[in-house]
């Protein structure tokens, strides 16, 4: 099944963008008149046959639509420090896309090496890992904000920040656990840099509402602790 986005869609037509459109008709060679499937990033398939197939902006006719397509049983926002390499950051981005991940938040740490991160990459990333994981809707690749500024913000349902360090002080339990002990499908989840969250940060989330917990025994990078992590939750609601 091969999915297209776009940008605008009703129930009655779909045009594609440039990029799309290229996709479409040049590479995959599509022609007026084959049907093809069409996301519009909010979660609503549609069903379609071209009508026009200009590489500037192809058309269709919709034929059926489909809502809720691959959605899943949760909302999951993810707060996770970009990782000193790009790459391993955008890895992270497109795994978790693939598994489900509604809210994806670079955050900025007391100990994160990178300070400025752009979103723009990530989103594309997001796009593809979207159409190819067989969804319709889009996760929203939030503007990088601080830790603590993030903390400041209301949070609904389950908050659990994930850490490396031990304070006798303050047990943690499995993020397993916690998500069994949840009655809730609203699930918000922070992981920290590669030096991890200061004390003060845990410290000020654990004020603000959030539960301790560990990703098991093995230390984890950051983007191998962020997808760890999706995928509690994706099992948790299978």
């Amino acid at each position: 099944m091969e999915l297209f986005y776009a940008y605008e869609a009703d129930a009655r037509s779909c045009r594609l963008d440039a990029d799309e459109s290229n996709h479409c008709v040049r590479v995959l060679r599509h022609r007026p008149g084959d049907e093809i499937d069409v996301i519009d990033g909010h979660g609503t398939l549609y069903h379609g046959r071209i009508t026009d197939d200009n590489l500037k902006g192809a058309e269709i006719a919709v034929l059926s639509v489909q809502e809720g397509f691959g959605a899943h049983p949760y909302r999951l926002c993810i707060g996770c420090c970009p990782t000193k390499n790009n790459d391993r950051f955008e890895w992270f981005v497109e795994k978790a896309t693939e598994l489900g991940v509604d809210v994806i938040v670079p955050l900025i740490g007391d100990h994160s090496e990178r300070k400025v991160y752009k979103t723009d990459r990530a989103a594309r990333i997001a796009l593809s890992a979207t159409k190819q994981s067989l969804k319709a809707r889009i996760p929203e690749i939030r503007e990088p904000v601080s830790v603590r500024e993030f903390l400041r913000e209301e949070g609904e349902g389950l908050r659990l920040i994930a850490y490396c360090f031990e304070d006798p002080d303050v047990p943690r339990i499995s993020i397993k656990e916690a998500l069994s002990q949840f009655g809730g499908t609203e699930v918000t989840v922070l992981i920290g840099p590669e030096g991890d969250f200061s004390e003060e940060e845990v410290r000020l989330a654990i004020a603000a509402g959030y539960l301790p917990v560990h990703l098991g025994p093995s230390r984890l990078r950051t983007e191998t602790a962020a997808v760890t992590a999706v995928e509690a939750v994706y099992f948790h609601y299978l």
